[in-house]
């Protein structure tokens, strides 16, 4: 298989087993690598009885939470390992609805990198409450004007890497951990010079289970923004006047 869908987990027992089902039913040829951080709620027992009933599913094991950006880290390396020409990302509480991989995989033939994104026109959040609609858009506002990114959804985890892409930007070197590491990731893409594309979906609220988003998550993703806005104006001020 050279296509690839990455899904972290931490207590997602509830949601892999149809989320897993939901993909195969979209796309058959699709592997798919759980990345289980020793869910206490036995994620991990779920996904190995996944793995033995189809052989397109590949479990990552880890000790403990070591946190998100590591466990997509752990995700890639393992799907380049298997020969992965395009490499999907994607929560595992059905936020991201399954029926989208189609739009990623076709647009991923136009772009490096493709977002399937809440805030382009088709695109949108459903059941979500003002407060949490008002966060994600400053959040997403604060980060592409300070970085300085053509791209409306910054945030947003719903995605398709080409293989050249993880090679290039190396996930490994990423400081950031948590949702704060899609910025920098896209970042660093950016940077690199790959393009970008966004595919329009509707984000909905977990059917099951507790949302992981937390304070510390936030305050994470502004120091992000800003140890990254510094080190793209301290660039700019080194780069020689053009005469």
């Amino acid at each position: 298989m050279d296509r690839w869908v990455v899904i972290p987990t931490y207590n997602e027992r509830e949601n892999i087993a149809p989320l897993v089902e939901s993909i195969k039913q979209t796309d058959g040829d699709l592997g798919i690598i759980i990345v289980d951080d020793n869910s206490p709620d036995g994620t991990g027992y779920v996904a190995e009885e996944l793995a033995r009933a189809y052989p397109c599913v590949v479990v990552v094991h880890r000790p403990g939470k070591l946190g998100l950006g590591t466990a997509y880290t752990a995700g890639f390396r393992r799907a380049l390992e298997e020969g992965a020409r395009l490499v999907l990302t994607m929560d595992a509480d059905f936020s991201h609805n399954p029926a989208y991989i189609p739009r990623l995989l076709e647009a991923s033939a136009r772009y490096d990198l493709v977002i399937g994104s809440r805030y382009v026109d088709g695109g949108g959040v459903r059941n979500w409450g003002v407060e949490r609609k008002l966060l994600s858009w400053w959040a997403n506002t604060v980060a592409r004007v300070a970085l300085g990114l053509d791209v409306h959804d910054c945030t947003g985890g719903f995605r398709c890497y080409r293989r050249e892409v993880l090679l290039r930007v190396r996930p490994e070197t990423i400081k950031a951990d948590g949702y704060s590491y899609l910025i920098e990731m896209l970042f660093r893409c950016r940077q690199a010079g790959f393009t970008v594309g966004e595919v329009p979906i509707i984000f909905e609220d977990r059917r099951r289970g507790r949302s992981k988003v937390s304070s510390a998550e936030i305050f994470k993703a502004g120091f992000t923004v800003l140890r990254l806005s510094a080190e793209r104006l301290g660039v700019r001020r080194r780069t020689p006047r053009r005469e």
